[in-house]
């Protein structure tokens, strides 16, 4: 059975992964790919292959119809996000299909605190002027006594509000599917209800259909003056062109972005020139030991579901 893999993460570990492959039975086979691999990509490749590793490519209907017309028999997305995923489409088309959840909570909550600290201290900002000559003493803001609105209330967000409020932060949790939480995490609010009390807002949920643009020019307009906005979780939550409004008038003080609405940022983003910002590359999921278990237990899947096939 030969199973194609299009996830970065795993392929920069592709020297670990495919002799566990091997031993499971299994070619495993790496794309040629930096971030996603078009639609058009996937129809050619996807089809020659027993078994995929989604990572976050468009894996879209006409993907999967492709796919069944060929070889594909299952299918694996790799990590916690599905919204590039069509679950329904692999239900209609009897390709079974799961993802891998709960495995990287804590280390995109350490990513995301590791930029409210960087925000509120702007020790990028003061790391940039020193390399150029400069010798800058800004004034930053104390985290303790901050309120902190925490989108998002999973496995990452529940991390996230923990290690806020072992800094002393004051979480307000936004998530619809909760309708009580332990207090000692913070307090539930409805979004956008209360955001003009946030300091902070860092968004760590999952994107569907009803949040696409959560964070939007008429939220925006009620969030607090000079709010940090942190995003490591989906590009489209925030709608980009009000995000660089608010900079652009200091309504948002800065902005530390892991995702964007377009992957990778594109070079003529006013994002890019704007001295708040910090940049991730979608890449706060990844280290080491959370990619080797992520690993592992996507082959393990992939593997159980080509067996039953066999």
């Amino acid at each position: 059975m030969r199973v194609l893999v299009t996830c970065p993460p795993m392929l920069g570990m592709k020297d670990q992964f495919l002799p566990y492959m091997k031993e499971k039975g299994l070619e495993g086979v790496c794309a040629d790919v930096v971030q996603t691999l078009s639609v058009e990509e996937l129809i050619s490749l996807v089809p020659q292959y027993d078994g995929w590793i989604i990572g976050d490519d468009p894996a879209t209907r006409e993907v999967f119809e492709a796919g069944k017309a060929g070889k594909l028999k299952a299918a694996v997305k790799w990590g916690i996000g599905v919204d590039n995923v069509d679950f329904s489409a692999c239900a209609d088309l009897g390709i079974p299909i799961i993802n891998t959840p709960n495995m990287f909570g804590a280390e995109v909550a350490d990513v995301a605190l590791g930029y409210v600290i960087a925000l509120a201290r702007q020790t990028f900002f003061i790391d940039r002027e020193i390399r150029s000559g400069n010798w800058p003493k800004n004034r930053g803001i104390s985290l303790s006594g901050k309120t902190i609105g925490v989108i998002g209330y999973g496995d990452i967000g529940k991390s996230f509000a923990t290690r806020a409020v072992a800094l002393g932060m004051q979480p307000i949790i936004f998530d619809p599917g909760f309708k009580e939480l332990d207090s000692k995490n913070g307090q539930l609010a409805m979004w956008p209800e209360r955001t003009h009390e946030c300091d902070f807002l860092v968004f760590t949920c999952a994107l569907n259909k009803h949040n696409y643009h959560m964070l939007n020019a008429e939220v925006l307009a009620q969030c607090k003056a000079g709010v940090r906005i942190v995003n490591v979780a989906r590009g489209p939550l925030i709608d980009e062109e009000a995000l660089c409004e608010a900079l652009m008038t200091e309504k948002v003080h800065s902005a530390a972005l892991d995702v964007f609405e377009v992957e990778p940022l594109p070079a003529n983003s006013y994002l890019r020139n704007h001295p708040l910002c910090i940049f991730g590359s979608h890449n706060s999921s990844n280290t080491e030991d959370a990619v080797i278990k992520t690993n592992i237990r996507a082959i393990n899947e992939i593997s159980a579901f080509l067996s039953a096939c066999r």
